[in-house]
């Protein structure tokens, strides 16, 4: 069976493809009573919309969502939300030659491999469309935790990182690459143009960090908040790599400095660090949630890429159409939505089981 559908209480379906004429989401499990409209969820998809700069893809869509069932007089009926977002820039023939032949690091053989045929046109739905719906049933769940604040930029760019001495929150929105280092951002301008030009491509990587989660969100062992968001990050398109907290850098650490050092407070510990990422033994310990997302270069580049074709001969290609090149950027909002859905789910798990 193909999944398309995530989490437990607040469960979110995705459906359609790249170059169909609509895709979407149905969120199931949203509390009745919450404000919803449109206004409410364009905002994010707003963010990642292509075609806003020179550094994204130049597909031209709107992304304007509509909400078909669950809302009513304004607010959630506690019945299934089902959102659309109408694809209106589609040029399939830009995908002739994929039809015939593999690109390789893309999802092209491995859909052939599993179901015997694949849709070509923008990869169907291993594309990066399709996290549009996510990012719509993101903007659901956020109504859900509104005491929780989640803000995701863009750390690195292929291989050069923001310096954190340079943070400002306030730049994230000036510049085309979500980034709070604007001397990051006035360099990544030529890493991505260069690449661009070039037909080729670039990775990043994505941090997001909310805060305002309270102790006790999670579970100890096959629920922990830590695992799914693992699962969540990992399942965006592109992504080949999630750390929570310190990650990998742990690894490197000794017991006294990895330790989250605790002193007493008037509403709790007070922490002296935060290398857990606000999670320990999958459960939410009331410091700020930090998770790292790492995105691998587009795979749909103009440079020649030797690869196979469907008859099983060697052959090269070069993949035509509108790409990003450097698809992290546009992940960042995706970054952002699966985090809010994931903590919405969270919240609603351990109201459930601890009132």
């Amino acid at each position: 069976m193909s999944v398309n559908t995530f989490g437990r209480l607040l469960r979110f379906t995705t459906w359609g493809e790249s170059h169909g004429p609509a895709l979407g989401a149905v969120v199931d499990g949203c509390p009745p009573g919450l404000m919803l409209d449109e206004s409410a969820i364009q905002p994010f998809l707003d963010a990642r919309r292509p075609g806003q700069s020179k550094f994204t893809t130049q597909r031209q869509e709107p992304d304007a969502v509509r909400i078909l069932s669950g809302v009513f007089e304004g607010k959630t009926t506690g019945t299934p939300i089902s959102l659309m977002i109408e694809n209106v820039d589609q040029r399939s023939k830009d995908y002739s030659e994929v039809a015939k032949a593999y690109r390789p690091g893309h999802a092209d053989y491995a859909y052939d491999a599993k179901y015997g045929f694949r849709d070509y046109r923008g990869g169907g739905r291993s594309s990066a469309r399709e996290t549009a719906a996510r990012v719509a049933a993101g903007g659901v769940a956020r109504l859900v935790i509104p005491e929780v604040a989640i803000v995701g930029y863009v750390a690195e760019i292929g291989g050069d990182a923001i310096d954190m001495a340079n943070f400002n929150p306030d730049e994230i929105g000036n510049n085309p690459f979500f980034c709070p280092d604007s001397l990051a951002a006035a360099r990544w301008e030529k890493i991505v143009d260069d690449a661009r030009l070039a037909g080729s491509s670039v990775g990043a990587v994505v941090e997001c960090l909310a805060t305002g989660v309270p102790a006790g969100w999670g579970a100890p062992v096959y629920g922990k908040l830590d695992a799914d968001l693992a699962a969540a990050m990992m399942g965006i398109n592109a992504v080949k790599g999630v750390e929570i907290g310190d990650g990998f850098s742990a690894a490197r650490l000794t017991g006294e400095q990895n330790a989250d050092p605790m002193r007493p407070g008037n509403d709790g510990p007070l922490f002296a660090q935060n290398h857990a990422g606000g999670i320990a033994g999958g459960i939410s310990t009331g410091q700020p949630v930090k998770v790292r997302v790492a995105f691998k270069p587009t795979s749909s580049i103009l440079s020649p890429v030797e690869t196979i074709g469907r008859d099983g001969q060697a052959t090269e290609i070069r993949t035509k159409g509108r790409h990003d090149p450097c698809v992290g950027i546009r992940g960042m909002p995706v970054v952002e939505a699966m985090m809010a859905l994931v903590l919405a789910d969270h919240m609603l798990l351990h109201r459930g089981q601890c009132g």
